[in-house]
């Protein structure tokens, strides 16, 4: 049981980790896009901005609030307790 465990909290870092890693690239995707929109101006840019904002980050808003899911799996599953208020005993 413990080595399936392991395996699965393996693999929920895998997605965790590349999902995060799209997330970031993604986001900075976003961010050039609305730099390209303040350049060109006018109703191309609004039309740029408004794809933008009604498209993708959506998009990016719920991969990333599924991924957080996956991150607390990672920590509930191996037993971390990294977000806890107490202090360890030495």
């Amino acid at each position: 049981m413990k080595r399936f465990l392991q395996k699965t909290v393996d693999i929920f870092k895998w997605i965790f980790g590349y999902g995060i890693m799209i997330a970031l690239f993604a986001g900075g995707a976003t961010f050039f896009g609305y730099l390209a929109a303040i350049i060109i101006g006018g109703n191309t840019a609004a039309t740029i901005c408004t794809v933008i904002y009604e498209h993708i980050v959506p998009v990016i808003i719920y991969a990333t609030s599924i991924l957080v899911l996956f991150g607390l799996l990672i920590i509930y599953l191996s037993r971390e307790t990294a977000l806890t208020a107490r202090k360890k005993k030495k």
